[in-house]
């Protein structure tokens, strides 16, 4: 059981929607569930989800700790493009998850890493995470890095935090952008109106940088080159999305109604480098653009002629 004790510093929000915005890890219906589950209470008293609070208000809250998973392994084919003892590099599929959660616990690439690796995974993060050193969105392909034990996990999570871990997309962008190249540093935080979304923002932040430059423009949209000197969750989404030129195909950060139909976003992890934990020798892999990418610069190449 995990408790959190919030003091609400306003007049008039309601405490489902308070406790979703909180910094305490629970969407808008979890916090449901929780009130009405009697994981809540306002001033040591029951209430209901639709109570409006007001400025002092205490509100602690009860949370369950989570029943435990063992994600299981399956048969499902890798696109492996190196491997040895410590580690393997792995081309993910646009649409596979990265690792089991609510709503995905098959199908995943922890499900088939399982299945391939058996127990030789590391444990840093977790039964429901293992050998899982960084992650993708389950719409963005591209390479992995698996590390298969503890040692290597470490080793490469320190390249990570110490930014000398090469990773580099291509994208297709909304619309036309201005300069040739340019670095977006602004820092990337949980979107306080919905826990399922990141945006840029100075509130419980950490800082986030993305370098880009312009590979070819289009006809309303500019295919680019990302490098990530840090790591955040959804970065290049949600920094072009600032810029104003989110992804094409996103369908969180994106444009509604865009002027050439793209299914899932068109975002692809094409270079990874780092140093390997054993040999100490400077490794880098790049994957070709996966079909459905190709398949877009062709269609957006036909309407720009």
């Amino acid at each position: 059981m995990t408790e959190h004790r919030l003091i609400c510093n306003e007049n008039g929000i309601r405490l489902d929607k308070f406790i979703s915005v909180a910094d305490v890890g629970l969407s808008r219906s979890a916090a449901v569930n929780l009130i009405e589950n009697s994981g809540v209470t306002v001033n040591e008293k029951q209430v209901d989800k639709k109570h409006r609070l007001s400025a002092g208000d205490v509100v602690d809250l009860q949370i369950p700790d989570p029943v435990p998973y063992e994600a299981k392994a399956e048969n499902i084919p890798l696109d492996i493009v190196y491997e040895d003892d410590y580690l393997l590099v792995v081309n993910k599929p646009k649409g596979m998850v990265v690792h089991p959660a609510a709503g995905n616990y098959d199908g995943t690439l922890v499900n088939a890493l399982l299945y391939h690796c058996g127990e030789s995974l590391s444990g840093i993060n977790g039964v429901l995470r293992p050998g899982i050193v960084h992650r993708i969105d389950k719409d963005t392909s591209g390479l992995l890095i698996i590390a298969k034990n503890d040692f290597a996990h470490a080793h490469l999570a320190k390249q990570i935090k110490d930014h000398s871990f090469t990773r580099e997309y291509e994208a297709v962008v909304f619309g036309n952008l201005k300069n040739d190249e340019g670095t977006v540093d602004a820092p990337i935080g949980r979107n306080p109106n919905d826990r399922k979304k990141m945006c840029v923002t100075t509130k419980n932040s950490k800082n986030a940088v993305t370098h880009y430059s312009v590979i070819r423009r289009y006809k309303g949209y500019t295919h680019i080159k990302c490098i990530l000197e840090t790591g955040r969750t959804h970065q290049i989404r949600v920094h072009m999305a600032y810029l104003g030129h989110p992804v094409a195909g996103d369908v969180v950060y994106g444009v509604k109604n865009e002027k050439v139909a793209f299914t899932g976003q068109c975002l692809h992890a094409r270079k990874i480098g780092f140093v390997h934990p054993k040999t100490e020798e400077y490794l880098e892999f790049t994957s070709q653009l996966p079909d459905y990418f190709n398949d877009f610069l062709t269609k957006l190449n036909n309407i720009s002629k």
